[in-house]
């Protein structure tokens, strides 16, 4: 399973840890997720806390429970892992990378355009500028999380494979 949801890449890895820690460990139907990671990681709004919640699930550092509850998973978020789980099973993460070169910088603008034109439309969306509008987001985060996670680094305004 692929996810999209890409939230934008903190400043490093302790902020990863402290929206998994706010999750519990056990189940508990009565507590709301996303409050809980606003309160308890300071993410600012509910639409942000779940797009947290469901890319935790895609790095492995959390699952949903069959009554919708989130649960943190005992693994440290490890950038090793972390860089696997991300090129696995985060949609498009695998292709925006393939598209950086080791050597001559693209910048994020380009990089949408060469990812853009592997969106089959079925993925697109019906609004075709607003689409481009979450797309274009979507892979400027994927290419900050990349940087994060040691697969890419930021060289003379762009993005080169690391």
């Amino acid at each position: 399973m692929k996810f999209k949801p890409v939230p934008e890449a903190p400043e490093n890895l302790d902020f990863v840890r402290d929206v998994q820690r706010a999750l519990p460990l056990v189940p508990d139907v009565t507590d709301d997720c996303c409050a809980r990671v606003m309160r308890r990681a300071g993410v600012e709004n509910r639409d942000t806390a779940g797009t947290w919640l469901t890319f935790l699930r895609a790095l492995e550092l959390a699952e949903e429970t069959e009554d919708g509850t989130f649960v943190r998973r005992r693994r440290e978020p490890e950038r090793n892992e972390l860089a696997e789980s991300f090129q696995t099973r985060v949609y498009g993460a695998s292709t925006v990378l393939g598209i950086l070169f080791d050597e001559d910088p693209l910048e994020a603008d380009a990089v949408f355009e060469a990812f853009s034109e592997t969106v089959p439309p079925s993925r697109r969306g019906g609004d075709s500028t607003r689409a481009e509008s979450v797309w274009h987001k979507r892979v400027g985060n994927v290419l900050d999380w990349a940087v994060l996670l040691g697969l890419a680094e930021r060289a003379n305004g762009g993005y080169v494979r690391a």
